[in-house]
């Protein structure tokens, strides 16, 4: 019988200690050890890990051959596009996000579109009549060739896997699996790490792609040690607000494509549904004759889009002004609101500043400084900036409007809804550009305030 013992195990790091200290010495985080019961038998874990030897032996790097990665087509546009063109064979995907945002809704209309591909679908948190009805909402054709399996022991899952040999394999979640090898509670940090291990080994091993959805923590981290993390092939986050109906998928890592991408959904009564064009849903709403409220053109991975900025500037009502943000980093909003007062004259010390991306989406491209402080400005002037106008460019903190990458992609996406006038850094190799929307290229934030507001300079307005 394996002999159990006692240890202290970082949440974060993964590193164990025979006693519970404040600060780990490994990662320097603070009160990330919790106590694990794990067996003492390294035997019988390095055979499970796959470490009692194998057919790889060594090679020079001359002599491996290079081929192309065989992808398996989810049926599905924007899951394809996050992943870099499809699910490579062998590969092993992590999916995270809050709980209720639509991780199982995602996973399992994407399994029920596969009709061509053996599928085995592994609850452990919900039965299967549960999934039935979910499946009966979502979607009323099912695939002959989709198998559900609620269990949480390991080595049961392997063994069902290897009697119907699936050509994709569902784990929901990874948190509620465990193995007879280590005495720990499912979810524990011990328990995720070798059960991932285990699964990444199944995977590299047999060639089926496992997707592994992943419970996230009240930081917004992935539960679990930070090894799970680093041995997945791709981190898929799955963000959004529940009182808003998109939801973004981003990729966090990914070995066999760009992190850059993003994909977006729209979440319905039947289920998510793909969007493909953002930029017209995301200005549907009519604000003629609103102030603090500016267009901005955003790229987010390949795919350009515009947004609405919101912005609301009011009296302090007490004493410390409040600075708050929805979608925006509010550490770089306030850089930006520096920059307004110091370079540009505009005292706000003593104003409540709320910014508010429309949508509910969360957006890092730093092109839409510009209308971020056209916004707060037209708010707290309370001038209403044109419909037809749009902006993009970053602000330094000098004041000067900077440029930015992938300019002549959000001038035809201004133009193809409908804009008719654009605000722009100062960029050469647009003089060729051939489009009827008019460009202003401003190299200050003075210059573009005096377009938008029809003055010369920003002491007259």
């Amino acid at each position: 019988m394996a002999k159990t013992k006692p240890v202290y195990v970082c949440s974060s790091c993964g590193a164990d200690s025979p006693k519970w200290v404040g600060k780990c010495p490994s990662c320097g985080e603070w009160n990330t050890y919790a106590e694990e019961i794990v067996a003492k038998d390294p035997v019988a874990r390095f055979a499970a890990r796959g470490f009692a030897g194998g057919e790889a032996r060594p090679r020079l790097l001359r002599d491996v051959t290079l081929k192309e990665e065989v992808r398996l087509d989810m049926q599905d546009a924007e899951f394809n596009r996050v992943l870099g063109g499809g699910l490579v064979k062998g590969s092993l995907v992590l999916i995270g996000g809050e709980p209720g945002i639509g991780k199982s809704t995602l996973v399992l209309q994407t399994v029920l579109k596969m009709q061509d591909v053996r599928t085995l679908y592994i609850s452990g948190e919900e039965s299967a009549q549960q999934l039935k009805l979910r499946a009966e909402r979502l979607s009323k054709k099912y695939s002959d060739e989709c198998f559900i399996l609620c269990e949480t022991s390991l080595e049961q899952i392997f063994a069902h896997a290897l009697d119907i040999q699936p050509g994709l394999m569902i784990i929901d979640s990874i948190q509620t699996v465990c193995t007879e090898l280590i005495a720990a509670s499912p979810g524990s940090i011990s328990q995720v790490r070798e059960c991932s291990v285990a699964i990444l080994k199944y995977a590299k091993e047999s060639g089926t792609p496992v997707l592994l959805i992943g419970h996230i923590n009240k930081e917004g981290s992935i539960a679990g040690p930070k090894v799970l993390e680093h041995i997945v092939d791709t981190v898929l986050q799955f963000e959004g607000d529940q009182h808003y109906m998109y939801r973004i998928m981003r990729s966090i890592k990914n070995r066999f494509g760009s992190t850059s991408e993003l994909g977006i959904y729209e979440m319905r009564s039947d289920g998510l549904r793909e969007v493909g064009n953002p930029s017209e849903l995301l200005l549907t709403q009519n604000h003629d004759g609103l102030s603090g409220v500016a267009i901005a053109a955003a790229i987010e991975g390949v795919r350009p889009f515009l947004i609405e900025t919101q912005a609301l500037v009011s009296s302090a009502v007490y004493g410390m002004p409040q600075r708050s943000s929805t979608g925006f980093d509010l550490r770089r909003m306030n850089m930006l609101l520096a920059v307004l007062e110091k370079r540009a004259g505009f005292k706000l010390a003593q104003k409540d500043v709320f910014l508010n991306i429309a949508g509910g989406l969360r957006v890092n491209d730093p092109a839409i400084d510009l209308s971020v402080i056209t916004a707060v400005l037209s708010s707290s002037l309370d001038l209403v900036v044109g419909r037809d106008v749009c902006m993009a460019g970053e602000v330094g903190l000098s004041g000067e409007i900077r440029p930015v990458n992938r300019i002549e992609q959000r001038i035809q996406e201004a133009e193809k809804l409908g804009f008719t006038r654009m605000i722009i850094p100062q960029m050469k190799g647009l003089d060729g550009l051939n489009v009827k929307i008019k460009l202003f290229q401003v190299r200050k934030v003075e210059e573009a305030f005096g377009i938008l507001f029809g003055k010369k300079d920003n002491s007259r307005i």
